[in-house]
C-alpha cells in the first residue's frame, strides 16, 4: 500500500488530470491512497514565527494521518537525493525486508515542522530545484510510477 499525504488543494485542471492519471498507472500495481490536508494561510507578510507555526499546525494535520507501523518517506530539501533507480530499490528493498505501508509526505509551501522531519524514516531531496508543492505531487507520482515499471524490468525507463 502507498499513501501520499500532501498538505494543500491541486485546483489546477493540468495538475488534477496529471496526478489522476499516474495514480490510475500505480493502482495497476499497488493499492494507492491519496490524502489531501488543509494548508494553513501563510501571508508574505507573515513573521518567522508565524511560518513556524503554520508549519506546526500543518505538520500536526499530516501527523495525523501517519499510523505507527507507517515507513514515512518525507520530501525535503535537506534530504538525501536519490535517482529514480535508487527509489525503486529503495521500494524494492522496503516490501521484501520491511513495510508494507508506505506513506511520502508532501508539506506546504513553507516546507514542513521539526515533529515530521523527526517522525520521517527517509527524507528523501527530490532535486536540488525548488518546486510548488503541488507540482511536487504530480513529480513524486511519475516517480513512484516510474520505480514501479523498473521494478518489472518493464519499458518505461530509459
Amino acid at each position: 500500500m502507498i499513501r501520499i499525504i500532501a498538505c494543500g488543494r491541486i485546483k489546477e485542471k493540468w495538475l488534477k488530470d496529471g496526478t489522476a492519471e499516474y495514480a490510475k498507472r500505480i493502482r495497476g500495481y499497488e493499492k494507492l491512497e491519496i490524502i489531501e490536508v488543509e494548508d494553513e494561510k501563510a501571508p508574505e507578510n507573515n513573521t518567522p514565527a508565524q511560518n513556524e507555526l503554520v508549519k506546526q499546525i500543518e505538520g500536526q494535520r499530516m501527523l495525523k494521518q501517519i499510523r505507527p507501523q507507517d515507513h514515512v518517506i518525507l520530501l525535503d530539501l535537506a534530504g538525501k537525493e536519490m535517482d529514480s533507480e535508487g527509489l525503486a530499490a529503495y521500494m524494492e528493498k522496503l516490501n521484501t525486508y520491511g513495510s508494507s505501508s508506505l506513506v511520502f509526505v508532501i508539506g506546504g509551501s513553507l516546507g514542513v515542522s521539526k515533529d515530521l522531519i523527526e517522525r520521517a524514516d527517509c527524507r528523501w531531496k527530490l532535486s536540488p530545484n525548488t518546486f510548488p508543492h503541488q507540482l511536487c505531487r504530480l513529480i513524486v507520482l511519475e516517480q513512484i510510477y516510474r520505480a514501479y515499471r523498473i521494478r518489472h524490468h518493464e519499458p518505461y525507463h530509459k
